[in-house]
């Protein structure tokens, strides 16, 4: 049997209290079921647009940067102008790897070894000898400011320089770097601000060459970047002859390093040549040179066994090469003059 809802209702109380109960109560539970399902569905509704941009954000997520590979530094491996003309086919007794070798005495001119020596040659940095020569014929202020400017980066080899674009040096110091550091905007720059600007700084080097004797020598820039700049070792003996009568590129070319402010910044710049620092040496003059056309060159003017020499070395196969072939020749020098000696004892006994 089937009961209905007034069935349940025994007394006339309870009939009147179900009947304010479902006319009261029932409307506010209805509107309260309401409620909960209209904020179930705006929950819905609001998080659909969060999760739908966070989906977009994703969508548009850019992809991870590839990461950069640093290019290998492109080395220039074109044989030099001597290696092309067979030069290093030549012996001699020292088995040097120099192509060109000439060792004077400077004060009797007494040539104690040649190899190749009036071959003309690209001798690089070497050029940077004549550059101080000229400066300090030219008497001009050491303690002028000089700005490095776009006209003093390389164009020739791309070369790379610690001397940035707008640097202020003074003329002593873009000299000093030049002869001991080979700094090329050093040397451009001492050229570019020459009395008369570059071309007559470049055509007084040629006529310094000249009135040195030096026939076989050609000049077209100041930093010896330029394969251009040729010479023979005969007549750069006579080069470092002429700077070694000058004190100041005495010693600029073998002062070991120097410190020099450069805006707010202060740079450290060492010698090239590393015979300078070494206790085995008594060097006064020197300068090293290398551009791929030239190989390893290297010229000094040093004392051994109590004589003054001027050793000159170009196109050295390799970067220690014309170091080493310093070395035999300060060695057999030493071992010659040891013979000397005791050959002079014996006679004498």
């Amino acid at each position: 049997m089937i009961l209905g809802i007034e069935s349940i209702a025994l007394t006339p109380l309870n009939r009147l209290f179900f009947r304010r109960f479902m006319s009261h109560c029932l409307p506010v539970c209805l509107m309260a079921f309401m409620s909960v399902s209209i904020y179930a569905a705006d929950g819905d509704t609001v998080r659909k647009p969060a999760n739908a941009a966070k989906a977009s954000q994703q969508a548009v997520k850019p992809a991870p940067k590839a990461r950069k590979v640093a290019k290998a530094k492109q080395v220039d491996t074109r044989p030099s102008y001597g290696r092309t003309a067979g030069l290093h086919q030549s012996a001699d007794a020292l088995d040097l790897r120099s192509s060109v070798a000439l060792v004077i005495d400077q004060d009797t001119h007494e040539v104690l070894l040649r190899k190749n020596d009036q071959a003309v040659l690209p001798i690089a940095s070497l050029t940077k000898l004549m550059t101080g020569l000229v400066i300090s014929d030219a008497n001009l202020s050491h303690s002028e400011m000089i700005a490095i400017t776009q006209e003093d980066v390389d164009t020739e080899k791309g070369s790379s320089s610690r001397l940035a674009v707008g640097s202020v040096l003074s003329r002593g110091d873009l000299l000093h770097l030049a002869l001991m550091s080979s700094e090329n905007r050093a040397a451009h720059a001492l050229g570019r601000t020459y009395p008369g600007g570059l071309p007559t700084f470049v055509k007084a080097m040629n006529d310094r060459a000249r009135g040195l004797g030096m026939a076989s020598t050609n000049y077209v820039e100041p930093t010896g970047l330029s394969s251009r700049n040729q010479s023979s070792a005969t007549d750069l003996a006579v080069l470092v002859g002429a700077a070694y009568n000058v004190p100041l590129l005495r010693e600029l070319s073998t002062s070991p390093g120097r410190e020099v402010a450069v805006g707010r910044r202060t740079l450290q710049y060492n010698t090239t040549n590393r015979l300078v620092k070494s206790p085995n040496w008594d060097i006064g003059l020197q300068k090293t040179g290398y551009i791929s056309e030239a190989g390893q060159c290297l010229v000094m003017q040093t004392k051994v066994s109590g004589r003054k020499l001027i050793m000159v070395f170009l196109d050295s196969a390799g970067k220690l090469s014309r170091i080493a072939d310093a070395e035999r020749v300060r060695r057999w020098v030493e071992t010659n003059h040891a013979r000397h000696i005791m050959t002079a004892a014996n006679t004498a006994g």
